[in-house]
């Protein structure tokens, strides 16, 4: 099981996001979120969004740095990934 956190690149309120995500279970993505300050509002899905000033002291805490293809290729492997047309659905 791991933890893993790409580099922040999506613009959203004037800031640069990141992905925090697990590649196994939600279970431990929230409690590895929790437990390092991670707002419960930033997840979405299948991810947390985190801003860029998180992301060192979350890699600090044993998140992964991956790029973001490796964040995709694991939620796939995981089986935790929701697609656009899973979030269109439920909207």
């Amino acid at each position: 099981m791991a933890l893993l956190i790409d580099t922040a690149r999506w613009p959203a309120h004037g800031r640069l996001w990141a992905h925090l995500i697990s590649d196994d279970n939600l279970d431990e993505l929230h409690a590895f979120a929790r437990a390092n300050g991670v707002p419960a509002r930033s997840f979405d899905r299948d991810h947390y969004d985190v801003p860029e000033d998180a992301v060192p002291r979350l890699i600090a805490a044993g998140a992964r740095h991956v790029g973001m293809r490796q964040i995709v290729e694991a939620l796939r492997a995981s089986g935790l990934r929701v697609t656009a047309r899973e979030r269109r659905h439920d909207a």
